[in-house]
């Protein structure tokens, strides 16, 4: 009867409204964009905010082919929900904020919350073995922890071929445990981030034998009971309602079917559904601490450290890392049928929550629940980086910048959230260092190094030196001129905050050890000043594609270039963002994507945009030096490894374009071996058999390459590190996802 059932479901599907074009950008009136658009407000934000709000979320569905999306905000006692598209396009059923979605890896959040609630009851133990509550998982060559499991540092594999994670029938838990109990470690426990919703079903396992009830009970009587979440439930044919959404995933232009997946298989790791009303409900009992206690919401909201002092910008089932000032508390899910992202900000008492019928959306959500951030939190002011022609400057710059962003959310974190900081012993020493840091010959002498350092220094391995000076000098800033003042350093760039922590010194007096180098103080007046020339008035409050008619604004831009040469705001995500919307018109959008490495030749992004765009137009030889100058900027060097290419494949649709950055990244890291073999897969699906044989050839020389410096260079005992990788390092910071193919999810940028 299961197997009749999938395939009516499958055929019901498969209907000819799927062998049209989906608009990308359908008119408002229409019901593409928001047909019913089922809007509630319990003690709603101001009519301007929620007018904003709408507003950027049609903007946003613009961009390319969507069929269902419902969207919900909240801050303190304020709500905003509304659903936009279908959930149904062959039956045209409008999204709603009743609409049912598949969760995927947010379920993750929900099974950590029950694990922890059993470690409060004192009926779990963090730090047992996982195979004395889960006997059917063998022991291994090292014991894993629950501890380990739950910040994905047990060593668990994730799926390990394209067959691993697609089942289609419902199985037990035992049975899904049953799909890997018999795969080795991968590396030590503790030593290594690796993503794994296998690591969660055993977590799941776990729940049923500490509590003697199964998953689902579980959930409902202790997570989904609690939180008000009326209508979530594990995800089966059986338990699905008239509202759940219909899965699509985007071919070209056009919107298809998803496969069939029966996600019991991954029960605690991504085996739930939900709506966005119900993640508000989740949301707002983590906030309150109803469902675990401020202490254990604290250590969960707490990145993991790997052994040699790496944080992993994972705590125990959330994602958690600093965003422009922010401490974001997330959690991203992406299956056939869905795409998901849920984002806590404990400081403000605030959250978002995002769930789409369309596969691989991740870049879009993240996207989106930026701007409805700066919307609700920070009035619609932008946040943008610096644009720096002096190498040097740029690394300083970026080095300000992390110390701003991971000081200020810290310092939220440990004051207004749940969060600690970590403790002082010598703040004076800690000064210095972070002067010696910025160390101008240093820089000049080593850039890469540097670039490296600096993107350590908020680790436990670099002392933690970026969040104890930045949470002090916040700390500071509050005491001398108040808690508001903080929220404005989000737009007006790290400079600025630097100079007000140092006029508030001369207020305070601070020792003469707390004020850093006079190098230091130097760079910092010279930013703020070039900042300040190189202002656009009309773009201080508002995002460049948001403006009425950009086109308009950017001889100003220019201008603005001219009169602040060596340091001024960066616009390059809004210049390619812009550069999204005309992709149906391609000569607008190579305009604006000619624009952004004009305006910021030392962009790393604008030149991979810029690559990827004349690669579609089939000029792939004029894209590839783009590729190179992307890679010879401070953050290229560092964020484009072998590794680093791959995770942006996941991100590229276009066959073509994937084969264009291959060819790009071999010249780059011609003895990457998994380069070449991604290279060759790409040619050869694309027909050029004699390119493929030749890209083999080259794996197998990089590969024995390879070989013979490792067996120059022992590794420590008991370490397994795949080709590409670094023991105990996580996705570079701004990368798109980890490598993982299923449910991705990454930190942004700090």
């Amino acid at each position: 009867m299961k197997r009749l059932f999938v395939a009516l479901w499958l055929v019901v599907q498969a209907g000819p409204a799927f062998a049209q074009e989906a608009p990308a950008a359908p008119p408002e009136s229409s019901a593409q964009v928001a047909p019913a658009p089922d809007a509630k407000a319990s003690s709603g934000f101001p009519p301007e905010v929620q007018r904003a709000l709408d507003a950027l979320v049609r903007a946003d569905l613009k961009q390319g082919p969507t069929a269902g999306l419902s969207v919900g905000v909240m801050r303190g006692g304020q709500r905003w929900m509304h659903g936009y598209g279908y959930r149904d396009l062959a039956r045209k059923l409008p999204a709603t904020v009743r609409t049912t979605y598949r969760m995927a890896s947010i379920t993750k959040s929900f099974t950590a919350v029950a694990v922890m609630q059993l470690a409060q009851a004192g009926r779990l133990d963090l730090d047992a073995d996982i195979h004395t509550l889960v006997p059917e998982y063998p022991v291994k060559q090292w014991p894993v922890t629950v501890r380990q499991l739950l910040g994905h540092l047990g060593g668990v594999p994730t799926y390990d071929s394209p067959s691993a994670g697609n089942n289609t029938k419902p199985v037990t838990t035992k049975e899904a445990i049953g799909l890997f109990a018999d795969r080795p470690l991968v590396s030590e426990p503790g030593t290594r981030y690796l993503y794994t919703t296998w690591g969660f079903n055993l977590l799941g396992a776990a729940v049923e034998t500490a509590s003697g009830q199964s998953y689902r009970e579980y959930l409902r009587d202790h997570v989904f009971g609690p939180a008000n979440m009326s209508h979530a439930d594990v995800d089966d044919i059986s338990t699905r309602d008239a509202q759940q959404a219909v899965g699509y995933r985007i071919s070209g232009a056009t919107l298809k079917p998803s496969r069939f997946l029966d996600v019991t298989s991954r029960f605690a790791g991504g085996g739930t559904r939900a709506t966005v009303e119900d993640l508000l409900g989740f949301a707002r009992a983590v906030l309150d601490h109803q469902l675990v206690t401020r202490e254990t919401m604290g250590r969960m909201q707490a990145s993991m450290v790997t052994r040699d002092g790496h944080i992993t910008d994972y705590g125990m089932g959330f994602a958690t890392y600093p965003l422009r000032g922010h401490y974001l508390v997330a959690h991203a899910g992406g299956q056939p049928e869905t795409t998901t992202l849920l984002v806590l900000l404990p400081a403000e008492d605030t959250a978002i929550a995002l769930a789409t019928n369309v596969e691989d959306e991740a870049k879009r959500l993240r996207r989106l629940s930026i701007r409805l951030m700066e919307t609700v939190l920070d009035e619609g002011a932008p946040a943008r980086g610096g644009h720096f022609t002096d190498p040097v400057d740029a690394v300083v710059h970026e080095g300000m910048g992390r110390l701003a962003s991971y000081g200020l959310a810290y310092h939220d974190w440990a004051t207004r959230g749940p969060g600690m900081l970590p403790p002082e012993t010598d703040l004076a020493g800690a000064f210095t260092k972070v002067s010696a840091l910025f160390d101008r010959a240093a820089i000049a002498r080593d850039g890469r190094g540097a670039m490296e350092r600096i993107r350590g220094a908020h680790e436990p391995r670099g002392e933690s030196l970026f969040i104890r000076v930045g949470a002090h000098m916040a700390a500071t800033v509050e005491k001398a001129m108040g808690a508001e003042r903080l929220r404005s350093y989000r737009t007006q760039g790290a400079a600025g905050f630097f100079a007000d922590y140092l006029a508030a010194c001369e207020s305070l007096k601070c020792p003469e050890a707390e004020r850093f180098s006079p190098a230091v103080r130097g760079d910092v007046a010279r930013f703020v000043a070039g900042w300040k020339r190189a202002e656009v008035p009309a773009l201080k409050r508002t995002r460049l594609e948001a403006a009425k008619d950009p086109e308009k604004l950017w001889p100003a831009l220019k201008e603005a270039a001219v009169r602040a040469p060596a340091v001024r705001p960066d616009y390059t995500d809004e210049l390619l963002t812009l550069a999204d919307r005309a992709k149906r018109k391609p000569s607008v959008r190579m305009r604006w994507l000619e624009r952004a490495t004009e305006l910021h030749p030392e962009s790393m992004d604008a030149h991979l945009a810029q690559a990827v765009g004349l690669m579609e137009a089939d000029r792939e030889a004029e894209g590839i030096p783009h590729v190179r100058e992307a890679f010879e900027t401070p953050e290229g060097s560092l964020v484009l490894s072998p590794a680093g290419f791959l995770k942006r494949l996941l991100d590229t649709r276009s066959p073509r374009v994937a084969r264009g950055l291959l060819r790009a990244a071999v010249t780059l890291h011609p003895d990457a071996p998994e380069l070449w073999d991604a290279l060759a897969k790409r040619e050869r699906a694309l027909g050029d058999a004699g390119a493929a044989k030749n890209a083999l050839a080259q794996a197998k020389r990089a590969r024995q390459v390879r070989a013979a410096q490792e067996a120059r260079a022992p590794k420590a005992p008991g370490m397994v590190t795949p080709a590409g990788s670094t023991p105990g390092m996580v996705a570079p910071a701004g990368s798109t996802s980890p490598s993982v193919p299923v449910d991705p999810e990454s930190p942004p940028e700090p």
